[in-house]
């Protein structure tokens, strides 16, 4: 039996920021820490003071921690990022929020003399002397101080104050993990009850020196103890006025935290074996234990509940068979074909979670050049004459206002080439989408066409494929790439208006062009001959699309058999110690990939694996001093060769977002290996 902290967080936007630069705006981003170690990094909004990240993170913590913060930092090219405020959460609090916390809050001002972190060891004597007795203070080393410097780390020294003396160690340059191993002795008088003030500085040559934090000790507890030597967690200084608040903006968040007791694998074995055998046996079953699930789960955790069944059925092989069930239990209580599939039931978040795990790759096969295409073009794209704006054209000396006509009609142009784009990229990836994902549609477009098999239902089951496909998948991917991993950082204003306007014409076309999808917004008529086109190009691409064989999914599905699926994969800078290993010489930029069985590696995601490290071989994955390397991010990776020889990996990550996951997908697969 196992204790598990998590935290589901989603940092949703900002409003009101204070403006940071001379523009008159800022780029904010945020940066969440626990207990004082960045662990997630979001990327950066340009140019706005209410900006929206939506992006949302697992993380599993010690049960231990006490706090998470939320810091919203202003990007700089040329100097330091400004700290705009924070947002404090303590684990208390959110204990007080079982269905977790979610809401507006307000940003508080940062004072720098409160940002401390790591420890200190130091050895503490009381020492008989002639005429009195003396304090002597050992300053041994300090770990994780919190970097102050543009270059991630500090300048180091600590300050030894007692009865009004002050001695100080030596500067130890660029590091947050000094050493100094300097003693100093004060004379201590009988009974003084002044205190011992052990305080760590980051010396500045031309700015104020920065305070990194502080332990003070009591003289009286250690004349009675006459030694004490440890290892002290730095407190800040709180001796000045508290922290205000209101005038720095808010943070819109939604944290909530699970204490879990997970048991040895065993003890679920028989809620598995009841799962599988009700999905195996479909409705012909007398099972109602996957209703009654749906039935008893609130709205608010149905998205994971749906993802963690999926899961499960995956690692069974029963993922299209438990999605067989869904679509079969929808379709039985409804009774409107223009209802179906249109609210979050378990069926819906289901089918959500499984495009993300089993299409993402086929998304940014399909959708990856037109994004990169509108990034990089920046037009400015507007429909709405409401929202017109109307700017100078012309080359130099020569400039004219452009007409609100002109500047529709290039949009509606713009908008008209992006969708055509689309819909034959769409076209032409029917032999790209894998065969578990054409397979599960050919179901759905099955079940759903036995459920309305009337002339007038002639295009329910199209719109049903359409419904996950285009208004589930591609429409968000469209409107938030980032949240897709097609982008790295989110789309400015401009870029992110086309998209949305691209978005709402795919979701057009997703609904066959219905009047009702008309009328909702009419200036989008400019669009509707491409519109019209491309519901007869979506319903021939949804009808090649479902005519997969159960021969050709079964081949596809052996071939797969044979191979491990990846966990994860993506580009990693490696290093590695010396002595013969499978791993290069020296650093350089490959592609990895995780599975359940091996960590591998290749020049690049589509050639061959060169080398690979076998789970079991593994013995630990941590993360390496900041800095070790003259780089951030870096983790460790320590295994037995097949001689049974000890050898480390660097693998270094771009981000401190990618290496919480690389070393979670890591140690998890590391655990359910040595597990079984």
């Amino acid at each position: 039996m196992a204790k598990r902290s998590s935290l589901s967080i989603r940092i949703v936007e900002g409003k009101n920021l204070p403006a940071k630069d001379i523009t008159g705006s800022s780029d904010p981003y945020c940066i969440v820490k626990v207990d004082n170690e960045s662990i997630i990094r979001t990327a950066t909004v340009w140019k706005t003071l209410c900006p929206f990240w939506g992006e949302e993170y697992q993380v599993h913590l010690p049960p231990t921690f006490h706090m998470v913060a939320f810091y919203v930092m202003d990007e700089d090219a040329l100097s330091r990022d400004d700290v705009i405020g924070k947002v404090c959460l303590t684990r208390d609090t959110l204990v007080t929020h079982p269905k977790g916390f979610s809401g507006w809050a307000h940003l508080t001002e940062v004072d720098p003399d409160e940002e401390v972190q790591g420890e200190i060891h130091l050895r503490l004597e009381v020492v008989p002397g002639t005429r009195a007795c003396r304090l002597r203070c050992s300053v041994l080393e300090a770990r994780d101080l919190a970097p102050k410097d543009r270059n991630g780390t500090s300048d180091p020294f600590v300050r030894v104050r007692y009865n009004g003396r002050t001695q100080e160690t030596s500067i130890v340059k660029k590091s947050c993990y000094p050493r100094w191993n300097e003693t100093f002795e004060f004379e201590l008088e009988e009974g003084a009850t002044e205190a011992l003030c052990v305080e760590a500085w980051d010396w500045d040559l031309v700015s104020r020196n920065d305070f990194l934090g502080k332990v003070v000790f009591n003289v009286q507890r250690l004349w009675v103890a006459q030694q004490e030597e440890g290892w002290f967690r730095l407190q800040p200084d709180q001796s000045k006025s508290r922290q205000k608040e209101g005038n720095l903006g808010s943070l819109q968040l939604e944290v909530r935290l699970r204490d879990e007791m997970v048991l040895p694998s065993g003890c679920y074995q028989a809620l598995v074996q009841l799962l599988c055998r009700e999905v195996k046996l479909g409705t012909q079953g007398p099972g109602q234990l996957i209703p009654l699930i749906e039935e008893m789960t609130s709205t608010e955790c149905r998205q994971e509940v749906a993802t963690n069944l999926l899961k499960l059925f995956l690692g069974q092989g029963l993922a299209k068979d438990f999605l067989d069930l869904l679509f079969q239990l929808e379709l039985g209580r409804t009774s409107e074909a223009n209802t179906l599939f249109r609210s979050n039931s378990l069926a819906s978040k289901s089918m959500e979670s499984f495009l993300k795990v089993a299409g993402m790759r086929y998304l940014h096969g399909v959708l990856g050049p037109i994004i990169d295409r509108i990034f990089e073009e920046k037009k400015y794209v507007e429909l709405d004459p409401s929202k017109v704006e109307v700017k100078d054209v012309g080359c130099s000396g020569l400039h004219r206002p452009q007409t609100e006509a002109e500047v529709l009609e290039q949009s509606a142009q713009t908008l008209r080439a992006h969708l055509g784009e689309l819909l034959s990229a769409l076209c032409r990836s029917v032999r790209a989408c894998p065969a578990v994902v054409r397979a599960t549609f050919r179901q759905l477009f099955q079940r759903v066409r036995e459920r309305f098999p009337s002339a007038e239902h002639e295009n329910v089951p199209f719109i049903a494929v359409t419904s996950f496909l285009c208004l589930r998948f591609f429409s968000p991917a469209i409107m938030a790439p980032k949240l897709f991993h097609l982008r790295e950082r989110h789309a400015d204003a401009r870029t992110s208006r086309t998209l949305l306007l691209l978005a709402k014409a795919v979701q057009n076309v997703g609904n066959m062009d219905t009047p009702a999808s008309r009328a909702k917004e009419a200036w989008m008529e400019p669009l509707q001959p491409t519109v019209h086109q491309g519901v007869t190009q979506l319903k021939d691409f949804i009808t090649k699309l479902v005519d997969i064989e159960e021969k050709e999914e079964l081949d596809l599905q052996r071939a797969l058999s044979l191979q491990a699926p990846p966990v994860k994969e993506g580009p990693l800078f490696i290093h590695r110690t010396k002595g013969k290993s499978p791993l290069l010489t020296s650093f350089k930029k490959l592609y990895f990939s995780l599975t359940t069985e091996a960590l591998s590696f290749a020049k690049t995601p589509s050639s061959k694996k060169s080398a690979l490290i076998k789970l079991a071989n593994i013995r630990a994955a941590e993360k390496v001093e900041e800095k070790s390397f003259g780089s951030s991010h870096v983790m460790q990776v320590i295994y037995t060769d097949d001689a049974g020889r000890p050898q480390t990996a660097y693998l270094q990550c771009k981000c401190v977002n990618e290496l919480n996951q690389w070393l979670s997908a890591l140690r998890k697969q590391v655990a359910l290996c040595w597990r079984w």
